[in-house]
C-alpha cells in the first residue's frame, strides 16, 4: 500500500530530466515516504556522510541525497537501459534531485523568514482528505506507513513541510496572479480549433494481407467482397461472416477516431465519406482494405462564455508554473549556493 504525498516542488533549468523523473514517479508514487526511514534505520546504515551543497546558512548532505536517490536508482536499473544511457540517466536524475533538495532548503528558509505556520488541525484535515481520496481507514493508513518504514508522527511532519511550502507558493506566486477578460479572450482566439467543435468517425474495415507475389490473388478476393457490398450486403454482417470463414479476407471493428488521430491517407478517405458509406478498395503496405464509416459523431462549437472558466483555470496553471520557476530563479540568484562535487 502506497501513501500519497503531494509535492509542490518543480525543477528549473534542469527541466530536461523532468520526463525521466515523471516516468519513475509513476512507479514510485511516493518519493518522500519511500526515501524516509526511521531513526534507527538511518543509524544502522553505514554511510560516509559529507556536505554536497551549501544553501545560505544551511547544508545538503550526501546522506540526504543518497536517501532521495536510492528508490530512483533501483527503478532506473530495472528499466535495463544500455550501460551508457543508464549512466547518463542516473547522472541526470541525481543532479535533478540535488537541485530539488536545494530548492527545498530555499523554500524552508523563506517559510521561516515569513513566519508561516501550520496548525495541527490543518494536518488532521490533510490526512482525512488523503484517507477519503484513497478509501483508507485509519488502520490501513498506519499499515501503509509502517510498510514504508514511517510512523504516523514522521508522516505528519512530512505533511507539515508540504503544507508550509504550499502556503509559501500561495503567498509568493499565486496571490500575485491576475487573469483578465482580455487574457481569456486572447487564449480563446489562439485556440479556436480546440473549441470549434469536434467530429469523430466510427470505423470498420475489411482487409486482406498479401505479400508482393500474392497481391493479384488478394485483390481478386477483396474485389469480390466489394461487389457484395455494392449489392447491399451489411458491412457489419459481412465482417462477422468473413471472420467465421476460412477466407483470407477478414474484418475489424476499429472504433471511434477523431480525424487528427488517423493517418494522412485515411483522413483523406473518411472526409469524403458520409455515415453508412464505405470506401473503394485501398492499397496498403500489408495488402488491401475497405474502410467503412458506420457513424459520425459531431459536437457543436463551444462559445467563449461556455469555456471561460476552463480557460481561466488553464491560464492560471500556466502562470503558476512560469512564475514559480521565475520566483525560484530569483531566489537562487540572491542566495549563496555552492555545490560541492
Amino acid at each position: 500500500m502506497k501513501i500519497p504525498s503531494a509535492k509542490i516542488q518543480k525543477t528549473g533549468s534542469w527541466q530536461n530530466s523532468r520526463h525521466v523523473l515523471a516516468t519513475i514517479a509513476g512507479v514510485l508514487i511516493l518519493i518522500t515516504a519511500a526515501s524516509a526511514g526511521s531513526v534507527l534505520a538511518q543509524q544502522a546504515e553505514a554511510v560516509v556522510d559529507r556536505v554536497v551543497a551549501v544553501v545560505n546558512g544551511d547544508i545538503v548532505t550526501l546522506y540526504e541525497l543518497n536517501r532521495a536517490f536510492k528508490p530512483f536508482e533501483a527503478n532506473i536499473k530495472a528499466l535495463r537501459y544500455p550501460s551508457e544511457k543508464e549512466r547518463e540517466t542516473l547522472f541526470q536524475v541525481r543532479r535533478d534531485l540535488l537541485n530539488q533538495l536545494i530548492d527545498s532548503q530555499l523554500a524552508d528558509q523563506q517559510v521561516k523568514r515569513y513566519q508561516i505556520s501550520v496548525t495541527q488541525k490543518e494536518i488532521d484535515t490533510a490526512i482525512e482528505r488523503i484517507k477519503e481520496a484513497r478509501s483508507f481507514t485509519d488502520e490501513q493508513l498506519r499499515e501503509g506507513l509502517a510498510a514504508q518504514g514511517l510512523t504516523m508522527e514522521e508522516y505528519r511532519k512530512e505533511l507539515e513541510s508540504q503544507i508550509l511550502r504550499t502556503k509559501l507558493v500561495n503567498r509568493e506566486v499565486k496571490s500575485k496572479i491576475v487573469i483578465t477578460q482580455e487574457d481569456i479572450k486572447a487564449y480563446y482566439d489562439r485556440h479556436k480549433e480546440k473549441y470549434a467543435g469536434d467530429k469523430k468517425y466510427y470505423l470498420w474495415n475489411i482487409f486482406v494481407k498479401a505479400s508482393e507475389f500474392e497481391r493479384e490473388t488478394a485483390l481478386k478476393e477483396i474485389n469480390a467482397v466489394e461487389a457484395r457490398l455494392k449489392q447491399g450486403a451489411s458491412f457489419e454482417a459481412l465482417v462477422k461472416e468473413l471472420n467465421a470463414s476460412a477466407s483470407p479476407v477478414k474484418g475489424t471493428d476499429l472504433g471511434l477516431y477523431r480525424r487528427d488521430e488517423l493517418s494522412s491517407e485515411l483522413q483523406k478517405v473518411v472526409e469524403n465519406l458520409k455515415a453508412d458509406e464505405f470506401s473503394p478498395v485501398l492499397e496498403t503496405n500489408f495488402g488491401y482494405q475497405i474502410i467503412y464509416v458506420q457513424q459520425i459523431q459531431e459536437t457543436p462549437p463551444q462559445p467563449l462564455q461556455e469555456v471561460e472558466a476552463d480557460i481561466k483555470q488553464t491560464l492560471y496553471n500556466e502562470y503558476v508554473d512560469t512564475r514559480y520557476q521565475d520566483w525560484l530563479e530569483e531566489l537562487r540568484a540572491r542566495s549563496y549556493i555552492k555545490v560541492i562535487q
